[in-house]
């Protein structure tokens, strides 16, 4: 699939920049939105697109709740959600909404082009090691995060634990390091 309009929805503006300018240099057209607002618009105002890029944490927005819209509007539209928390409950979320691919951040230019020109079917097999328990447990969270639409109050209440402790739990996630150590070693 040749990808050459791209809409980019990335709060973070310094790193929205640097994205959208090393998408250029791939020869993109790229559009850039800061906030949910600005994507609606972005998306009543453009003839096509190819490709969107979201990233799922917009500040008070989530951006997986633009995934139906854009596919509403751009039916073919390939949509790929970035971000720095993830988790395989968000992944699952993000794809079962509609997005192509999902990745965690950092992510340079040939990452987010690979990922969205990639055949999902093709993806890499689930890791032989089973994941520790700290991932799980924040994958267990997430997923009860997503069914309560993001509302902490009402997860916390689900996992039967006080709304401060779930965000203590959330400001403690594991890092991708951590994760990267579960990964057994190829040889």
């Amino acid at each position: 699939m040749a990808l050459e309009t791209l809409l980019l929805v990335e709060d973070d503006e310094l790193l929205a920049t640097q994205t959208r300018r090393a998408l250029e240099r791939h020869g993109l057209s790229v559009t850039l939105a800061a906030d949910a607002e600005q994507a609606r618009q972005c998306m009543a105002s453009l003839p096509t697109l190819d490709a969107a890029v979201l990233d799922q944490n917009l500040g008070v927005d989530n951006g997986l709740d633009l995934i139906a819209p854009l596919l509403t509007h751009f039916p073919q539209c390939r949509i790929l959600v970035l971000t720095g928390y993830g988790s395989i409950a968000a992944a699952v979320a993000a794809t079962r909404r509609g997005a192509h691919n999902y990745l965690t951040k950092p992510a340079g230019a040939g990452d987010i082009l690979d990922a969205l020109r990639r055949d999902p079917a093709q993806m890499e097999s689930l890791p032989d090691s089973p994941p520790s328990l700290q991932r799980l447990e924040w994958e267990h969270i997430q997923r009860v995060l997503d069914a309560h639409g993001g509302n902490i109050s009402h997860a916390a209440a689900a996992l039967g634990i006080h709304r401060r402790t779930l965000q203590r739990r959330l400001k403690k996630r594991p890092s991708p390091v951590q994760f990267e150590r579960e990964r057994p070693e190829r040889n």
